[in-house]
């Protein structure tokens, strides 16, 4: 069983940053895909960024490329979104997801076993 917490939401204002972490419980973190997905009031959850196993290769959704970054950090078994201008659009329920090894679809969220709790991000314009 794979835990995730994440943290770092907030409220923030449009053009502005924040990063969110998630912090996993994963004994063998290198060994899991990660992903970020986000969830808006009366939509679907969708795929945000993923990395995988090794921070090798990284995925954005087209909405948020060039604007946000994936990163993991094995030593702090952690996982991190960084996201500039934003926009408020980007306001929903921020979750982290793992996968045991390498999906063949990454952006998938069902091939995502574990997931946190989530942390709300609100952009204001």
């Amino acid at each position: 069983q794979v835990h995730l917490v994440e943290s770092g939401g907030g409220l923030v204002q449009a053009g502005g940053s924040l990063r969110v972490s998630c912090a996993t419980s994963a004994r063998t973190f290198s060994e899991y895909a990660m992903a970020w997905f986000r969830q808006a009031p009366g939509n679907e959850r969708e795929f945000v960024a993923a990395i995988s196993r090794r921070g090798t290769s990284t995925y954005s959704a087209d909405s948020v490329k060039g604007r946000f970054t994936i990163s993991r950090d094995s030593a702090k078994n952690a996982v991190y979104l960084q996201m500039n201008s934003l926009k408020p659009e980007d306001t929903a329920v921020y979750y982290c997801a793992a996968a045991w090894g390498s999906p063949r679809d990454i952006t998938k969220k069902e091939n995502f076993n574990y997931w946190g709790q989530g942390t709300q991000v609100t952009v204001s314009s």
